[in-house]
């Protein structure tokens, strides 16, 4: 199979589909790889290093769209992307559906085979590819939120671990995944007076065992999170109903009662977000001000730290690749109902159900499309 890993063209993002290292495991197994010159060079990954692990290096995302069996990326496709991608063609990558009509109608005009990294399950009924970059936002979102509570940057001009004889920030964390519980992580290895929400009480008594009475642990009301919020200093966003839009937890007018100063970070923005007064914001203008309270909503955190992401993503992906190309798509996905569960369009049909619901489209079983 020819493998293309064009160059993200996102704003700020730096992350590669393939590492040279995962290049040489797809051509020692017999597969070609075109490589889009510089797709690695701001993270350290040169066209040098490509070459040697056996790439092509193609001068334009042009010819690899136009050339390879599949491709393998990173974010979505960007408009100028979608006339690009052919009938037959299998796309592999974060795809985030739910949220975005118009990706979804090109994904379904064009007849491609589209496979959601965030939408591929475990047999313990986890996200795996999603994992790694929840890790990694989990982590930068108590960086961005630290941040945001500078006076410099338009907050309360606190730090978030206070000093001896000073409250530390309140942070509240919405949602005990794996998201929330590194988000919480990081805050309590800070100093910050920590309460994670969630709504699985089996999952609350994980994180109260794992982290004992330094964690404030609550089952996720509507009245709680909202009495919680209004005295938090920076929350974070970090629930997610896999393949689905994200449900909204806060308000409008909870919001607008909050501290002035506080901030939001949206880990959840690139499935529409939890907060009602979310937009998706890039790396290059990352926040904005709704009734004097921050909001950080990158949608593509984990770009910021590309080198990191990239070699965590391949770790994860790299096996569902090599399924892809050995196997073909559609043997590699009847063999592997976890995969599977990735196929979010088809032949011009919706098989993600969650998608279909959220965007009132037709859905059809992946296992009936591919019989």
């Amino acid at each position: 199979m020819l493998i293309g890993v064009p160059k993200e063209i996102k704003t700020h993002e730096y992350r590669v589909g393939l590492t040279p290292a995962s290049v040489r495991e797809a051509t020692r197994q017999g597969h070609g790889v075109l490589v889009q010159r510089g797709a690695g060079e701001v993270i350290g990954l040169g066209d040098d290093a490509y070459r040697a692990a056996g790439a092509e290096i193609v001068d334009g995302a042009a010819g690899i769209w136009a050339r390879a069996d599949m491709i393998v990326k990173v974010k979505e496709p960007q408009p100028s992307e979608y006339a690009a991608i052919r009938e037959g063609q299998i796309l592999f990558t974060y795809l985030h559906l739910a949220p975005d009509p118009g990706q979804t109608k090109a994904l379904i005009q064009s007849r491609s085979v589209a496979i959601a990294y965030e939408t591929v399950t475990d047999a313990a009924g986890g996200l795996p590819l999603l994992k790694p970059m929840s890790e990694v936002a989990g982590r930068m979102a108590v960086q961005a939120g630290a941040s945001c509570l500078e006076i410099e940057r338009g907050g309360r001009g606190m730090l978030l671990g206070g000093v001896p004889g000073v409250q530390p920030a309140k942070v509240v964390v919405l949602g005990g995944g794996v998201v929330g519980s590194n988000a919480a992580r990081m805050a309590l290895g800070l100093g910050a007076d920590v309460t994670v929400f969630d709504r699985s009480v089996a999952r609350l008594d994980e994180l109260d065992r794992l982290w004992g009475p330094a964690l404030k642990t609550l089952y996720a009301t509507y009245d709680a999170i909202e009495e919680h919020v209004l005295a938090a200093d920076l929350v974070i966003g970090a629930v997610l109903v896999a393949g689905a839009a994200a449900p909204k937890l806060v308000g409008r007018e909870t919001v607008a009662r909050m501290k002035r100063g506080a901030v939001l970070v949206d880990v959840a923005i690139d499935q529409g977000g939890c907060f009602a007064t979310s937009k998706p914001t890039t790396h290059a203008d990352p926040t904005y001000v709704v009734d004097g309270v921050i909001h950080y909503c990158v949608a593509n955190m984990p770009g910021a730290v590309a080198r990191t992401s990239t070699f965590a993503l391949n770790n994860a992906t790299l096996p569902f690749v090599l399924a892809l190309a050995n196997k073909g798509y559609r043997q590699a996905l009847l063999d592997d109902p976890h995969l599977r569960n990735g196929l979010n369009v088809c032949a011009g049909r919706v098989s993600c159900e969650p998608v279909a619901r959220e965007l009132g489209l037709d859905y059809v079983p992946a296992e009936k499309l591919l019989a």
